[in-house]
């Protein structure tokens, strides 16, 4: 929880549907954000979600824009500033292919052609870079700062079938990682939550046949698909006042596909 006594604005990049909207959901229900901006590259689904807050009593706007667009994250970030005020949290949701797709499994990457890796490094790395670009002068003027970049295990361990997707992740970790370092002496956290395979309404997985899902588990040890409220959870604590004292840290939330010492 936050201190309710003190205004904390939060923008959640690709919050239109699953984890991002759970996340949104989260932050107004406990007290840790008054007011969520919310980004979709979709405006009907931004706009959605911000009405879902009102409807039960919080305060949102919609902001949709592309997070790969520096111009349009910068310009979109000043306006929900004037509407709303200064940002306190940043939650850098968007990714998987952003407005080209889904993730799904591609040719080898050394069969692969160079112009097919631009639009997973477009949303996955650079639209961390803009948005944190976009609202980290702020925070660091104000003393006071929560980032939270929502990466995958792909880019804690690596996943052979997507390997510029890998990489992009990575490099978002390494940034958070980076950012968490050179603006922790003036009150910003910045830390990453790494999923494991989450049943979204993009990765569809709740659809796969019963066969396939097993297949799919066998290397979890909870033998089930991370939900957007496992995500979210953590995402919300960190984005806490809480987690003052944590920063430059990589959360796995992964059923256990994965371990972190």
């Amino acid at each position: 929880m936050n201190d309710v006594s003190v205004r904390r604005v939060a923008l959640v990049t690709g919050a239109g549907q699953g984890v991002g909207r759970e996340v949104v959901h989260q932050l107004i229900r406990k007290g840790i954000a008054s007011a969520v901006i919310v980004n979709d590259y979709v405006p009907e689904k931004a706009e959605m979600v911000a009405e879902e807050v009102r409807s039960f009593g919080g305060e949102a706007i919609a902001a949709p824009f592309d997070v790969s667009n520096r111009e349009q994250a910068a310009a979109a970030v000043r306006s929900a500033v004037d509407a709303v005020g200064p940002i306190d949290i940043l939650v850098n949701n968007a990714g998987n292919g952003g407005p080209s797709g889904p993730t799904q499994d591609v040719e080898p990457f050394w069969k692969s052609d160079p112009s097919d890796w631009q639009r997973w490094l477009d949303v996955n790395l650079d639209g961390v870079l803009n948005c944190t670009h976009a609202v980290l002068d702020g925070m660091v003027s104000r003393g006071y700062g929560r980032i939270v970049s929502v990466i995958s295990d792909a880019g804690r361990v690596g996943e052979p079938n997507l390997v510029v997707y890998s990489a992009a992740k990575a490099g978002a970790a390494g940034f958070t990682r980076a950012i968490g370092r050179a603006a922790g002496r003036y009150g910003v956290t910045a830390n990453c939550v790494a999923l494991g395979a989450t049943s979204t309404p993009t990765t569809g997985l709740d659809q796969i046949p019963e066969a396939e899902q097993k297949r799919f588990l066998r290397n979890y040890s909870i033998k089930r698909f991370g939900l957007p409220e496992d995500a979210a959870a953590a995402i919300a604590f960190l984005s806490s006042d809480e987690a003052g004292w944590i920063t430059t840290q990589t959360l796995p939330v992964n059923g256990g596909y994965s371990s972190a010492l």
